[in-house]
């Protein structure tokens, strides 16, 4: 059957990446990565453990030391203890580009009292079952309730502060009794919860992407803090802003950039990857679907490329992807990207740094940052002056996002 445009279908790209180095081992950043990446620690610098880690976007947030377009993100004070993920895919592109300390397994099976204590418990748990674009089915998903073991991490470790992440569909799937649900489990072992419902390109992406940042602090620490400040919010970059200087090349003298899909528009069907970016927009989100495929590119008679979605999630050029384009799709698809995982580790830094100074944080007021609920939840926890129970502690645009 031939596609809409009347042509013969195109006959897939096989290509494999070219590359001598990852990110970690990058001659040229040395003396600017985080100790981590060289297999020690930073003095000083407060523990975390990473779950659900996947290629690491939101550990190399947390650990700082990089370079996107041009940018230095200086290294921030954490140390990641231990980083786990069920994809031994993921985890070789973890270690390739960031550190050894990251390890395949499965956590539902491992004895979280055996896991390193840590100051920080970071995780982006499983968002397919709550995802817009996914089967929506929630709880009753393989893995609707694996953030359960970060809960049984909480209960056991009690560590001081805790981030997980979602995509933002997990706020209204099923009138937004998953997220309370999810919220009620986390609360009810000690801990209090904001949600921080962050729109990317307010802290510089040039893709229309929001997910939700879950941020809790043991109970007697005080309140988590409200969501970091926009740092680009008066005016979004635009696709181009990230992937001009890629258009003239196809090779791999900028790894993975050689690697996209040749298929033409679906012959049938929505075609969900069948829009083109535009000039002068942000690009649309991200997806970690292969199968529904890749949006294509603004200006180029083809689908964005591997390097190409690794930029617009904000990962470092010399971040390499080692496998086939549709295994690091997927990788790049499902990851937080790591500068926005950086304004939040930052955010978290800074907390963490106050309460070490002895403060202990006071419950948030409403004000304009911050968003109750209108819905009245059956779990326990502090309501605002006002009587609402505090759910969001809002900051971003608005903007067309697909999850």
């Amino acid at each position: 059957m031939r596609p809409k445009s009347g042509l013969p279908k195109r006959k897939a790209l096989r290509r494999m990446p070219v590359y001598s180095h990852g990110l970690r081992s990058n001659p040229a950043f040395a003396s600017e990565q985080h100790p981590n990446m060289k297999d020690s620690v930073a003095a000083g610098a407060s523990s975390v453990l990473s779950m659900f880690c996947g290629c690491g976007g939101l550990d190399l947030g947390f650990l700082g030391g990089f370079r996107y377009l041009g940018e230095s993100f200086p290294c921030l004070p954490f140390n990641i203890l231990d980083a786990i993920d069920n994809d031994e895919g993921a985890i070789e592109t973890y270690r390739l580009n960031i550190s050894d300390h990251a390890r395949a397994a499965d956590l539902t099976t491992i004895d979280v009292a055996d896991l390193p204590q840590a100051r920080v418990l970071i995780g982006g748990f499983p968002c397919q079952d709550f995802s817009s674009s996914g089967p929506k089915v929630g709880f009753a998903g393989d893995r609707g309730q694996l953030y359960r073991v970060m809960v049984d991490y909480m209960r056991e470790k009690k560590p001081e502060v805790v981030v997980g992440e979602n995509v933002t569909h997990l706020a209204t799937l099923h009138g937004g009794r998953y997220l309370s649900a999810i919220l009620r489990d986390c609360e009810a072992v000690g801990y209090r919860f904001l949600v921080w419902n962050l729109f990317a390109p307010d802290y510089g992406l040039s893709q229309s992407r929001r997910r939700l940042f879950l941020v809790g602090v043991r109970e007697d620490l005080g309140w988590p803090p409200s969501a970091p400040a926009p740092t680009c919010a008066e005016k979004h970059l635009p696709i181009e802003h990230a992937l001009r200087d890629l258009e003239g090349i196809e090779d791999e003298s900028v790894v993975n950039q050689s690697q996209y899909f040749v298929a033409t528009k679906a012959s049938s069907g929505g075609g969900q990857g069948d829009h083109a970016n535009e000039l002068g927009k942000l690009a649309y989100c991200i997806r970690a679907n292969p199968k529904a495929r890749v949006q294509f590119h603004y200006s180029l008679a083809r689908r964005l490329t591997v390097r190409e979605c690794a930029r617009l999630q904000s990962f470092p050029d010399d971040f390499v992807f080692p496998y086939a384009t549709g295994r690091n799709m997927i990788f790049i698809g499902n990851a937080v990207p790591p500068l926005l995982g950086y304004h939040v580790a930052k955010h978290i830094a800074g907390f963490l740094k106050r309460v070490d100074a002895g403060e202990r944080l006071p419950e948030p007021i409403t004000n304009g940052n911050l968003m109750t609920n209108p819905r009245t939840f059956s779990r326990r926890g502090s309501r605002t002056a006002n009587g609402q129970r505090l759910l969001f502690a809002d900051q971003g645009g608005q903007g067309d996002v697909t999850e």
